[in-house]
């Protein structure tokens, strides 16, 4: 099961950056959001390929023909917060109070219900499980933001279940989509999106994808765009992880997508018997 997604923002939307952090200095960039999705819309009509988008509401409201465009292509929609902040470095209010303007924001542009959701950066961590009550409330059905091994922004790494899942807590449930991996020599690998899509060669992408039973892609529109400013400010390893391969990234993309058969998740949820995955108690 190979299942395909989208963060929308904009190419200037980098995390743990202070010159990048919020709408005011937002305002300093130039927009390429509308070249960037154009991009990925002929890439997946092309090759006939359904994909999840989780959206900014930022996006929505500053750019909501984009958001317009994403629903009469058909394609589902999820939320990716409002103004893209570590879920880490918020008060559970905060958090909430930017998941419900997000959540409505989407829906009146689009007139459909928001079942999914993602948070920037993965960034859901062992001290922040009172999110997913949180998403639960507002009407999430689907999560896709447990990141099960170490990174920079946190990870799950306890969570120990790179597979779809049912997260239980405090008398909820909730689907859970996390991100996948390989193991190589005892350590987990990630590949399937953003700067590590980028940086590792097409034909590991290929081996590891065709030895996983379960893929959760993670792409966003940046990466398809050589052509997109150098933000000065970056740390040396933020800027290797913002610009690395992104000249070939079309190109390898588009390969993936022709090897491979890639889903949305509402495609996956029906596809999965639920009372067979594993259940992880927080």
């Amino acid at each position: 099961m190979n299942i395909l997604t989208f963060d929308i923002e904009e190419w200037f939307h980098i995390l743990d950056n202070d010159s990048t952090k919020t709408a005011v200095q937002w305002r300093n960039y130039e927009s390429r959001i509308h070249a960037n999705m154009n991009r990925i819309f002929s890439m997946l009509e092309e090759n006939d390929a359904n994909a999840t988008f989780f959206c900014l509401g930022w996006i929505a409201e500053t750019y909501p023909e984009v958001i317009k465009e994403i629903a009469s292509r058909g394609y589902e929609i999820g939320t990716h917060t409002r103004m893209h902040q570590l879920v880490y470095e918020q008060t559970p209010a905060e958090f909430e109070k930017d998941l419900e303007y997000s959540i409505k924001t989407l829906e009146d542009i689009t007139g459909q219900k928001v079942k999914y959701f993602r948070a920037p950066g993965f960034s859901i961590t062992e001290n922040e499980k009172w999110a997913f009550e949180i998403l639960v409330k507002h009407g999430i059905e689907v999560d896709s933001s447990i990141f099960p091994a170490p990174r920079a922004h946190g990870g799950f790494s306890s969570y120990n279940q790179p597979l779809p899942s049912i997260i239980q807590c405090n008398g909820f449930t909730l689907k859970e989509f996390p991100i996948n991996y390989t193991i190589i020599l005892g350590k987990p690998i990630i590949f399937s999106g953003g700067g590590y899509f980028r940086s590792f060669p097409y034909i590991l992408i290929n081996y590891w994808t065709n030895h996983s039973k379960y893929l959760m892609s993670y792409l966003h529109p940046r990466d398809f765009d050589p052509d997109q400013p150098l933000i000065k400010e970056l740390s040396l390893s933020r800027k290797y992880k913002s610009y690395v391969g992104l000249k070939k990234s079309s190109l390898k993309f588009e390969k993936w997508l022709k090897d491979f058969t890639f889903i949305d998740i509402s495609m996956a949820v029906k596809a999965i018997d639920w009372d067979k995955v594993p259940v992880v108690r927080l």
